[in-house]
């Protein structure tokens, strides 16, 4: 029977060898013997086109999944092949070696009574053994991390703790906790999962909080790290707006990492804890990857096609409201016609061609018919009387449609503040969007609790924050509480610092958010 296991064993490894050297380029579940664990442990790997038709060096990615998935699970479900094959066919991307490896429960780190060192094994062992059995280029500039869940966790861990070994790291919905989700959750689950690793199993509260898991938590290490100790590493974390603990843990890290000027990138998109959010993510954060093992300047993001701006005879037409002017969007039929219309009352300080350039991306969805015909009022971004003087001058003498139904704010940096003030009354609006607003948190989280969210139910909020802007502690914040409440709204974290430029690119999804509500 021993000679049966041998000679079996002899095959597999003969068929994996065999698989290399005939040209196959995705390997699955090859092993390699760790003397620190020891076990076995599993590993698939991705090799470009063109790897075996040369004597290039290549960077490598360790590519980290989640909780019970295994080393597998990137080439299956994350289509890690095709994508990359694209991008490097595209010259997006340059190419690049894949590392799967079997994470286990491990969390990527190692337990913290040495029982499975599976850190010390990643570095000690694993790398070396990539990089003696394939052509890697062999420096900290070539390794970088990118994984979600768990792996998202061990995707930013590795690089903390091993600054010296990696550049790059691309997080994406990291499995993480701030002290407070990890002092209240729930014992059993805790014990076999956190307990386990850092140490505590059986404990509550702030016992949970030991020394190990403060040197293994990246709020801990970020808390305490010295000015500049991570500007070398480069960092892209990307979450779902629909995540639910890791809303809450992945917003708060990155207001944390703000607030110690850690330089990284942060986006939320729409999605939650599914690798069709993590498909998406992979060709911006291979992008970046890329420009850090060329030492670049991040590229950006690739940017979602959009309806083009189209010139218009469209203009904008000054009314009177109590002695006040206002500028008017009407569409086309406005004067030839007894109906009543939708109106998006819009708070901000815009200049004129920066209105114009709204008027002239609107108009022409209006006629393709992908939005209702509706109107849009400009006001400035302090405008205290929309509700006792404009809505009924609009709805009296202006073809405005009554009811809450055709009204919806839209609110740009100071008028987001206004935009959100005018949205606590119940039933008064469908839909209210905001872009970079600044407003105190604190303050709008009282009135938003004396309404309640009950009453507010009927209308839609749309949150959309720059990474790098100034008010990322409101924006953050806002979509925390809502979060915490159950409370629907859409939020996004998109590049950028703000401006007209930056707000002017997401105004077309605000806009349908906005159109899809009017026209439910």
């Amino acid at each position: 029977m021993n000679r049966i296991f041998v000679i079996l064993g002899f095959l597999m490894l003969s068929l994996q060898i065999f698989a290399v050297e005939d040209g196959s380029r995705i390997i699955e579940s090859l092993e390699m013997q760790s003397s620190i664990l020891g076990q076995k442990v599993k590993y698939s790997v991705y090799l470009p086109a063109g790897y075996d038709a040369t004597e290039n060096d290549y960077p490598v990615v360790y590519l980290l999944h989640g909780l019970g998935d295994n080393e597998t699970a990137w080439v299956e479900y994350g289509r890690i092949a095709q994508i990359a094959d694209i991008a490097i066919a595209k010259k997006e991307i340059v190419p690049m070696i894949f590392v799967i490896p079997q994470g286990f429960r491990t969390y990527y780190v190692n337990f913290h009574d040495g029982s499975f060192n599976y850190q010390d094994m990643f570095v000690q062992e694993l790398i070396p053994f990539i990089e003696s059995k394939y052509r890697v280029l062999k420096d900290k500039q070539f390794r970088g991390t990118l994984g979600y869940s768990m792996g998202g966790f061990g995707a930013l861990i590795l690089p903390l703790k091993h600054p010296d070994v990696f550049s790059a790291c691309v997080p994406l919905s990291i499995s993480v906790r701030t002290d407070a989700q990890y002092m209240t959750e729930d014992p059993e689950g805790w014990n076999e999962q956190w307990g386990k690793i850092f140490g505590g199993a059986g404990t509550f509260g702030e016992e949970r909080i030991t020394e190990y898991y403060k040197k293994n938590s990246p709020f801990h290490i970020f808390a305490d790290a010295e000015s500049g100790a991570f500007e070398d590493l480069k960092i892209y974390i990307d979450n779902g707006d629909d995540e639910q603990t890791l809303a809450f843990s992945n917003e708060e890290l990155h207001i944390l990492m703000r607030d110690r000027n850690i330089p990284h990138e942060f986006r939320v998109r729409n999605g939650g804890h599914s690798f069709s959010y993590w498909r998406e993510s992979v060709d911006n954060g291979l992008q970046f990857l890329s420009d850090a093992f060329e030492n670049k300047p991040y590229r950006g993001d690739k940017m979602a096609m959009r309806s083009e701006v189209h010139n218009s005879e469209s203009s904008l037409k000054k009314i009177e409201i109590s002695g006040h002017q206002y500028e008017l969007f009407t569409p086309e039929g406005y004067e030839t016609s007894s109906r009543l219309y939708p109106v998006l009352y819009f708070f901000a300080d815009f200049q004129n061609s920066e209105k114009q350039q709204i008027i002239e991306f609107v108009n022409p969805k209006i006629i393709e018919g992908s939005i209702p015909p509706l109107m849009i009022l400009f006001m400035p971004s302090a405008e205290k009387n929309l509700l006792e003087r404009i809505i009924p001058a609009m709805e009296n003498d202006h073809k405005a449609r009554p009811g809450f139904r055709f009204r919806a704010l839209i609110g740009f940096e100071g008028g987001g503040k206004t935009a959100l003030e005018y949205a606590m009354n119940p039933e008064q609006f469908t839909a209210c969007a905001i872009f970079d607003a600044s407003s105190d948190f604190e303050s709008f989280s009282k009135t938003f609790s004396a309404v309640g969210p009950k009453a507010l139910e009927r209308t839609w909020f749309f949150i959309d924050s720059p990474d790098k802007g100034m008010n990322y502690f409101f924006n953050g914040n806002l979509h925390m509480l809502f979060r915490e409440k159950n409370f629907y709204h859409e939020y996004r974290v998109r590049e950028g610092a703000g401006g007209f430029s930056w707000f002017f690119y997401g105004f077309e999804e605000a806009l349908n958010f906005t159109a899809n509500k009017i026209h439910r």
